[in-house]
């Protein structure tokens, strides 16, 4: 089986796409690569901890890698990073702003791309699979199929070892995904959405809404409330 690199965060989309990789594709070793680049809180990455667990042989290495300097380099410009201005309501956000709203991260998912691109070419897997998904509420110009293909064009001058991302989830609502994931046995108890952290969700910000929406969709009761 050809081996792959998944990057999991701790989300709906990417622990449904872990799980997707390993039972639906079938590849092996996968490997698991998370970042703390300076979120508010860590709830996320607890659930791609436990989540790499929960597959056993399956999953041969889970990293969380520490990319703490992220946060000088682009904090204040995103409600995500600490130091960053207050996670917003959904319902605050002005239409204008949906198409790049407060909630994104300065050029996160190039930089983490590049850095799983490295990772997984130094351990001789050909993909890498990454989580980006249709967003029903706003978008992000790097999570569009139109990034992926640009990216993809950049790794493909690498002369021996070039490394392939794909998105499987990238036109599919997060509903779909859901509904995947209950086909998959995915625990969605271990998995967190909401931007606040906290101890439960907040319920308000714009992936509470989203998450909420999804299982709505899909016709689960989301463990989480």
């Amino acid at each position: 089986m050809e081996s792959a690199t998944v990057l999991l965060s701790g989300g709906l989309d990417s622990t449904v796409l872990l799980h997707h990789v390993v039972k639906e594709l079938g590849a092996r070793p996968v490997y698991a690569l998370s970042f703390q680049y300076g979120q508010k809180h860590g709830r996320e990455l607890e659930m791609a901890r436990w989540q790499a667990r929960s597959l056993g042989d399956a999953v041969a290495e889970h990293r969380v890698l520490d990319l703490g300097f992220f946060r000088e380099l682009a904090g204040g410009a995103s409600a995500l990073v600490a130091g960053g201005p207050e996670v917003p309501a959904l319902a605050d956000l002005k239409a204008a702003d949906l198409d790049q709203p407060l909630t994104y991260v300065p050029n996160r998912n190039m930089m983490l791309l590049s850095l799983a691109a490295a990772f997984a070419e130094a351990r001789g897997c050909g993909v890498l699979y990454y989580g980006a998904q249709a967003q029903d509420e706003y978008g992000y110009w790097d999570c569009t199929p139109e990034f992926v293909a640009r990216i993809n064009a950049v790794l493909a001058l690498n002369r021996r070892r070039p490394v392939r991302v794909e998105a499987p989830f990238a036109l599919r609502r997060k509903g779909e995904g859901v509904a995947l994931g209950r086909t998959l046995g995915v625990d969605f108890a271990h998995t967190w959405s909401c931007y606040r952290g906290g101890e439960r969700p907040c319920g308000e910000c714009p992936t509470c809404i989203e998450r909420r929406k999804a299982f709505e969709e899909a016709g689960l009761a989301d463990p989480l409330g």
